[in-house]
């Protein structure tokens, strides 16, 4: 709501009981089985003791993102269920657990840019490029996604909030503020789209340029043809992860910015969506671990037989984890 003066500013009780924890109850068991598959990642990583790799550090920054994601929804969740209403009208005990949950969001969307980023670095370090990235840099990488992400996601808190205006007040997450959420939002859901659709385009042609290139010499190109093979799949399923995970919420929060309704209107149906927008951004931390982890084991089995072939025409590397 805009601050629309036909709105009444009587914030009486509105949730039924029976929608609140029907709500609810799928968004605490959704965010606790987040949160056990993110600790299962990070404590996988660590035993491992392959964070000296790149790809490694970042595998496991997306996990404590989505980690973060996860608890602070569960902590949205909890407020919800006790106290659904404040979720409508806002109130200065929603300010922390939203500015944890957006720091935390940004910082999973600059992580999968990262990961993009990276994994086109290492598949053609060997073709052309001769910059290679380091474990500093990931280690740079991570601490740049965080400051930047707990620097926007914190605003509210150093006062970019409507909890004492109604002029601009977002109707769907007060007491953020409508034109706060756009440019939070809109601006980094395009980039978290665009940028792994380039690098993951780009890894595919030149797998692809590789596997002409040593059938034309006569070479096996079996391994390039599964490997490309399975960068196609991956890049697909985290299309539609984020497509799924994000769209709803872009959505809403243009809904939020065009809406002339007061809270009464809209409730329930327009709060239900935002509830299971709420829902579908958890489920993208949970499938980030399945994507991130589980498959790169199984295309990282399979690449571990490029050997580096040095010929004329021909140089190939082991690429692994893409």
């Amino acid at each position: 709501m805009n601050g629309y003066s036909n709105c009444s500013a009587n914030h009486t009780k509105m949730w039924n009981h029976y929608l609140v924890l029907a709500l609810g109850i799928p968004q605490l068991t959704i965010n606790v089985a987040s949160v056990i598959f993110n600790c299962a990642v990070i404590f996988t990583r660590m035993a491992m003791k392959d964070l000296h790799k790149p790809i490694s550090i970042l595998f496991c920054n997306l996990a404590f993102s989505d980690l973060f994601t996860s608890f602070s929804g569960f902590w949205i969740t909890l407020l919800f269920i006790t106290n659904p209403d404040i979720t409508i009208f806002g109130s200065k005990d929603m300010l922390p657990p939203y500015a944890l949950y957006t720091s935390s969001i940004l910082s999973t969307i600059y992580n999968l840019i990262s990961i993009g980023i990276e994994r086109y670095l290492a598949v053609a370090e060997s073709m052309r490029t001769r910059f290679r990235v380091a474990r500093s840099h990931s280690i740079a990488v991570v601490l740049i996604n965080w400051v930047l992400a707990f620097f926007l996601g914190c605003l509210p808190l150093m006062g970019w909030n409507c909890l004492h205006t109604e002029e601009n007040i977002s109707v769907l997450y007060s007491p953020f503020c409508v034109n706060y959420l756009i440019f939070i939002t809109l601006p980094n859901v395009v980039v978290a789209f665009i940028i792994p659709l380039f690098t993951y385009l780009r890894i595919i042609i030149i797998l692809r340029k590789r596997k002409l290139r040593m059938k034309a010499c006569g070479q096996a190109t079996g391994t390039y043809k599964s490997a490309e093979t399975q960068v196609a799949r991956t890049s697909i399923c985290i299309w539609l992860l984020a497509l799924i995970s994000y769209a709803p919420f872009s959505a809403g929060v243009i809904f939020d910015a065009t809406n002339q309704q007061c809270h009464a209107d809209l409730y329930p149906g327009v709060y239900i969506f935002r509830n299971c927008t709420a829902m579908l951004i958890t489920m993208n931390c949970l499938g980030n671990p399945i994507i991130y982890t589980l498959k790169a084991k199984t295309l990282g089995a399979k690449l571990k037989a490029l050997k580096c072939l040095t010929t004329n025409r021909i140089r190939a590397c082991t690429i692994e984890n893409i």
